[in-house]
């Protein structure tokens, strides 16, 4: 009894807080995901007031947090969209990857950790978060833009690619043979191939059988398919997260419409302890060694990402702003890149408080540049236009354009 209690009001402070800040983040008109961060940082381990009774429920909240993001990521989307843009937008996963690993994976040898961690280091680096770019999407209202199925389909290829680049590094961390690691690559391959399949040949069918009028029952055969399919694929060595997309795809029409109301506040909820969950794991003393080589690697990958998102959306033929909506949104990192370093720690045990506060930096960073680098782009490229740099009057223009813009 004394330990329910003492989760009830760990979890009930935990929510309360989170509501609050997340009302002081909107009435200041930003992301509330910095917060969220730095309030898993005081109440994590080291910080002013650790919670424990929590923990648990915290970890595995954060886990659905970032399935029902990806959900209804994919209920806004068709299959045969999916596909169109795959198609057309493989070359950016290739430029994204040249981008965004070799910093990592420079970093590492210059810190003298070998080439096994310079792998995990580059895909630390490569990764964006879909769960926290999903969340600043949503929450700066660019669902309907033109540029949002270009970051989309960088997102889904990064996230597809997982399914090849984890299996590899599995077995490059453990040793194992040339004919095991192939094996665990074709099942992850398979399992992609198999959803994918279902999602495009049968997404119809899949949206009749969950299909109801009853709201309860759409609600629960839903986030229970979701679910579902993300633990079996992340049981398969494929991203839950890829799992969890896939299913938003596979539905359509009314029963998407219908699925995306219901949730949205169960998304909410669960994505706010998702955010929470990094700062409660991040101990605030083992990130001031790091705090330099992360500070230099965020700068360097934060400016790769906005090249790598400018790049795809002019191939798509996308406006100049456009263009630097779709950089800016890529910057954050998170739950892919704390997955492959807590891989890689056995190997190197430097790694793990690096790609914290690296992570931590672009978690903060993020949002503020998804919303920040279109205006200020514009901004600078009026002045250079005018030949006039003197005016120190930047920051007051820029919050008018972005108030201007919503």
């Amino acid at each position: 009894m004394h330990d329910t209690t003492g989760l009830l009001i760990e979890l009930g402070a935990i929510i309360l807080a989170l509501g609050l800040l997340g009302r002081l983040a909107g009435k200041f008109g930003f992301s509330p995901i910095p917060l969220y961060l730095l309030a898993g940082l005081a109440f994590g381990h080291g910080g002013i007031l650790p919670l424990q009774a929590s923990e648990e429920f915290v970890a595995t909240g954060a886990e659905i947090g970032v399935i029902l993001l990806l959900l209804l990521l994919g209920l806004e989307y068709s299959a045969s969209e999916l596909v169109t843009n795959l198609k057309t937008q493989y070359p950016s996963g290739a430029v994204d990857f040249v981008l965004n690993a070799t910093p990592g994976a420079v970093m590492a040898l210059l810190l003298g950790w070998g080439p096994v961690a310079a792998v995990a280091l580059a895909g630390v680096t490569w990764i964006s978060s879909s769960g926290v770019i999903a969340k600043v999407l949503g929450d700066l209202r660019r669902l309907g833009n033109r540029e949002t199925p270009v970051v989309l389909s960088v997102l889904v290829l990064e996230d597809l690619s997982m399914a090849l680049y984890l299996p590899v590094l599995t077995a490059l961390l453990a040793g194992v043979s040339l004919a095991g690691g192939a094996v665990t690559l074709l099942i992850a391959l398979g399992t992609v191939g198999a959803v994918l399949y279902v999602a495009l040949r049968h997404g119809r069918l899949v949206s009749r059988a969950v299909s109801s009028d009853n709201a309860e029952m759409l609600l629960l055969v839903v986030f229970g398919l979701a679910l579902l399919v993300s633990g079996v694929a992340q049981h398969l060595q494929v991203s839950a997260a890829v799992g969890a997309f896939l299913v938003g795809i596979a539905l359509s029409g009314e029963v998407a419409e219908g699925a995306g109301s219901l949730l949205t506040p169960l998304r909410d909820l669960f994505a706010a302890v998702f955010f929470v969950f990094f700062g409660l794991h991040t101990d605030p003393a083992d990130i001031p060694p790091v705090l330099a080589p992360a500070l230099a690697l965020a700068a360097v990958t934060a400016l790769t990402k906005v090249a790598t998102g400018y790049w795809a959306a002019r191939r798509a033929g996308i406006s100049v702003n456009g263009r630097w909506r779709a950089g800016g949104t890529l910057v954050a990192r998170g739950e892919f890149s704390i997955v492959i370093a807590g891989l890689a720690v056995g190997v190197e045990p430097g790694i793990g408080p690096l790609a914290t506060a690296y992570v931590l930096v672009l978690l903060v960073l993020g949002p503020l540049a998804a919303r920040w680098t279109e205006p200020l782009a514009r901004r600078l490229t009026t002045r250079s236009r005018k030949g006039d740099w003197s005016d120190t009057t930047v920051p007051a223009e820029l919050g008018e354009v972005v108030r201007a813009n919503g």
